[in-house]
């Protein structure tokens, strides 16, 4: 019986650890528990079993965390739940033709220093030179820089 719990312990120790590596890396609580499981599968080995065997049992234990590791990451196993796209796309691209310095808007947000303004019936991510832009103000377009509008508020 007590085979069946230091397996146990070990196995989910392990997986604990590949999905601390592999899946959400940095969260350290995945993988501190991975490393408690081991250890407290190791422990038990060493006690119930003598110092022979649970040093056996240490050794099969990092050999196999070990072989685990670098054959998930060889295989590419772990490619499929890896995000394959990305976005290459900028804000305001496509449409910055339609908008000229000058040109009068709506606040559609309260731009804090950025949000969205509307321009000729068209939404644009906006910012303002610092100052904060209540909702529903009249802005004017000061300023267009490589699809970054910057605007300010209309006396």
């Amino acid at each position: 019986m007590m085979w069946i719990i230091v397996i146990a312990l070990l196995l989910i120790g392990i997986a604990l650890l590949i999905a601390e590596l592999i899946f959400i890396p940095g969260t350290t609580v995945v993988g501190l528990l991975g490393l408690i499981f081991s250890i407290v599968g190791v422990v038990i080995s060493y006690q119930h079993f003598g110092s022979t065997v649970g040093f056996y049992v240490l050794m099969v234990t990092i050999a196999a965390l070990v072989v685990a590791v670098f054959y998930s990451f060889r295989t590419g196993a772990w490619t499929r739940f890896s995000l394959k796209s990305s976005i290459d796309s900028r804000v305001n691209e496509g449409i910055m033709s339609t908008v000229h310095i000058g040109d009068e808007g709506v606040t559609l947000s309260t731009l804090r220093p950025m949000g969205k303004a509307q321009f000729h019936d068209k939404t644009f991510e906006v910012k303002t030179s610092g100052n904060y832009i209540n909702q529903g103000e009249k802005v004017k377009i000061v300023q267009i820089e490589s699809h970054q509008i910057t605007v300010e508020t209309i006396n």
